[in-house]
């Protein structure tokens, strides 16, 4: 996984160019609380919370205090306090979720051929469940293949190029099935899911409106005849897989200390962004 760091803080200043403009001429700003001007600005900020996620660090405070106040002081005309600095980053939430609109993946004009899939994001230890008050209303309790978690799901859909066209967050007892329908609106073409999606009534909504859902069967289901070309490409849908991995071990996706739910959501969507901004994405093999 691949990026510069000049190519990021380009494309991130290009960005907020864009968003301050859109901000200035379709939000209504607040007159509830004083909003002054910080030592950063929002491309600097952006940058710095992008990439943590590429630099090696798993400790935010160590590499603001180590890597963006030590090595990288001399990109940056002023820093704020490490303190400062966790404070300001509920304001990255609206930006963040602009850029991952602007970075989701390409959607193929006929034929797309795209996989859903979810992944655990736990909160915090099994045995410290009851003292969590952090993500008390967001965080349930959830299962999955490799046993139960408290935490929140974080739901995906990609393509053939690895690349995310669609994400939603929720928590950890939602059903996969759930929100597969609003996050495919837009989509047309073949979809390739796990065991987990099997539903007639989901398989009937997704076929009416031109997205044909593909999934393997279990062992208490009458087989049916599927086209060789579509079980070879079920086949290869572990590349979701691949990608959940890397943004759990390459990008410090799953993180259980946070102390405010919106700068974990900041933290997740930093995280995605980081990942679309990579050049070299795992890539599925189409080619029979």
């Amino acid at each position: 996984m691949n990026i510069h760091k000049d190519a990021l803080f380009t494309c991130l200043a290009d960005f907020c160019l864009i968003y301050e403009d859109w901000e200035r001429h379709h939000l209504i700003p607040s007159t509830s609380q004083r909003r002054r001007t910080g030592k950063l600005i929002l491309s600097e900020m952006l940058f710095i919370i992008a990439f943590f996620h590429v630099s090696g660090f798993r400790c935010f405070k160590l590499y603001y205090l180590y890597g963006v106040c030590g090595h990288y002081r001399h990109l940056f005309r002023d820093l704020s306090s490490y303190g400062r600095f966790v404070s300001l980053q509920p304001r990255l939430f609206m930006p963040l979720c602009m850029l991952l609109h602007h970075l989701s993946g390409k959607r193929q004009a006929f034929i797309s051929l795209t996989v859903p899939d979810s992944s655990s994001l736990p909160v915090c230890h099994n045995r410290r469940i009851n003292r969590n008050r952090t993500f008390k209303g967001l965080a349930e309790r959830g299962r999955t293949t490799i046993g139960w978690f408290y935490g929140i799901k974080l739901h995906v859909v990609i393509n053939n190029k690895g690349e995310i066209i669609a994400l939603k967050i929720t928590s950890g007892n939602v059903d996969d099935r759930a929100v597969i329908d609003a996050m495919t609106r837009s989509l047309k073409g073949k979809l390739f899911a796990d065991k987990g999606y099997i539903s007639r009534k989901l398989f009937a909504q997704l076929w009416n409106r031109g997205l044909h859902l593909i999934t393997g069967i279990r062992k208490n289901m009458q087989n049916y005849l599927t086209p060789m070309i579509d079980k070879l490409l079920l086949g290869r849908r572990f590349i979701v897989e691949t990608v959940f991995d890397a943004l759990k071990s390459q990008f410090g996706l799953v993180h259980t200390r946070h102390r405010l739910k919106t700068n974990a959501m900041v933290h997740i969507l930093s995280c995605i962004a980081a990942y679309q901004l990579t050049t070299n994405k795992p890539a599925m093999n189409t080619k029979p």
